[in-house]
This record gives C-alpha cells, sequence and structure tokens, in this order.
C-alpha cells in the first residue's frame, strides 16, 4: 500500500512512472491542437514553446530513469543541460504568453485574467526549479522539488481534456464575472496530490518542508487567479505587459 511505502524509495523507483503518465495526458491534451499539427503552419511561438515544454517533460522522465537504473553520472550531465532548456522553456513561456494577451485588440478582464493563469504559473515554475537546483547536493530534497516542477503545468492539460472530453464540467466551474474559470478544476487536483504527497512524506520520514512549500506556492498562484484581476496594481502591471514590444 502506498501509505506504508517509504516516499524516497518511491521517487527513486517509482517516480518516472508516473512522470510518463503525466506525459501522456500531456500528449492527449494537446494532440489536436499541436501534435497532429506539426506538418501545418503555426504560431513561431506555439511551435517555440511546444518543443521546449516536450523537451521539459522528457528530460524529467529521463532523470527520473536514470536515477532508478543507478546512471548517476549522466544524470549529473543531463542536470547540467538544464541549466540551458530552462531558462530557453521560460523565454518560450514568457513569449507565447504575451502574443496570446495580444490577441486581443485592448487591455480587459481576459487580459487580467490569461496573465494571472499562465504568467503566475511560470514563476512558481521557475522557484520550484530554482528551488530544485539549489537542494541539488540533498538528493532526496533535490528529487521532491524537480517532481514538483509538474504541478503548476496541470491546468494547460486538464482545461484541454475538459473542454475536449468532459464539456459537462465546464458549467460546474466557478464563474467570475460570468466567466467560467475551468483551471479551478487543474488547480483542485494539484492541490490535493500535493497535500497527498505532504501527509505521506510526514508519515514516513517526518518532513513538513518541501511539499509545504510547494503546496503554499501553488495556493498563493491559485488564490491570484481568483483576486488579482480586482488589484489596481495588477491592473496596471497587466497593461504594461501588453505594451511591451516583445512578440
Amino acid at each position: 500500500m502506498v501509505k506504508s511505502l517509504n516516499l524516497n524509495l518511491f521517487l527513486y523507483q517509482k517516480s518516472a512512472i508516473y512522470l510518463i503518465v503525466f506525459f501522456g495526458f500531456t500528449l492527449i491534451a494537446f494532440w489536436s491542437s499541436y501534435f497532429s499539427i506539426l506538418g501545418q503552419d503555426m504560431s513561431f511561438y506555439v511551435h517555440f514553446h511546444g518543443i521546449f515544454m516536450t523537451l521539459w517533460c522528457l528530460m524529467l522522465i529521463a532523470q527520473a530513469v536514470l536515477i532508478r537504473v543507478k546512471k548517476y553520472r549522466i544524470h549529473t550531465g543531463v542536470g547540467k543541460a538544464s541549466y540551458l532548456i530552462f531558462p530557453i522553456l521560460i523565454l518560450s513561456t514568457i513569449l507565447l504568453i504575451h502574443a496570446t494577451v495580444r490577441k486581443s485588440p485592448e487591455v480587459n478582464l481576459d487580459t487580467y485574467l490569461s496573465l494571472a493563469l499562465m504568467l503566475n504559473a511560470t514563476v512558481v515554475l521557475a522557484i520550484i526549479y530554482g528551488l530544485g537546483i539549489y537542494f541539488q547536493k540533498d538528493r532526496f530534497t533535490h528529487a521532491r522539488y524537480m517532481v514538483c516542477t509538474i504541478f503548476p503545468l496541470f491546468t494547460p492539460i486538464t482545461d484541454r481534456i475538459i473542454f475536449n472530453y468532459i464539456p459537462g464540467l465546464v458549467e460546474l466551474a466557478p464563474k467570475l464575472e460570468g466567466i467560467p474559470i475551468v483551471p479551478f478544476f487543474g488547480y483542485l487536483l494539484a492541490d490535493f496530490l500535493v497535500i497527498g504527497l505532504a501527509l505521506w512524506d510526514w508519515k514516513t520520514h517526518r518532513r513538513k518542508d518541501v511539499f509545504l512549500i510547494v503546496l503554499l506556492l501553488l495556493l498563493i498562484y491559485h488564490v491570484s487567479l481568483f483576486t488579482f484581476y480586482k488589484i489596481p496594481a495588477w491592473q496596471e502591471f497587466s497593461a504594461w505587459f501588453y505594451g511591451l514590444a516583445l512578440t
């Protein structure tokens, strides 16, 4: 049973399986809008981001597999490659966010919500990765943080799966100004999983650091979608970001 399994052992022996499952859901979510139409014309920003996000997911899987088969030297080399890959991923994400919000002819409520949804997720992703690198010499703490980099990425996947395959959930989502906030379901799933990991970590290792920190970061990010759009400073920031000559 999961409750009796050592979490450190799980991270080293089983995490690759769950990262593969996560990537499988990514393929399902983005199949019709990206992976199945790779040969067709698409926005440079979409393709730029798609390449590096796919590379990041594959890198996470590779790292977990390398640890499982005890190829530590190769694992270290791939980890060093992330010093280049991850910043490019963040850059590609920011450019895609900018190109997305600029599709609107003016700054409006959708701009405020879109930036809270996408840009704040990117900030949380960067913080979690940064913590993982900071603790890279503490292998178990490092592993926890690197696995947690998937949680800020849930909503792009869950949103598309819901809209494409479970549209009935859209009407059940909470609404802001009449707009259904479908990311709520992805937020809920991520929070429950992290809470479960935090409880598991406390039960098996008496640790209350990594997963609680990640949970706090996620909750701040999640709350931002439902609250920031009302804050004048966020509205001003959104207008500033919208006006940048990035894309």
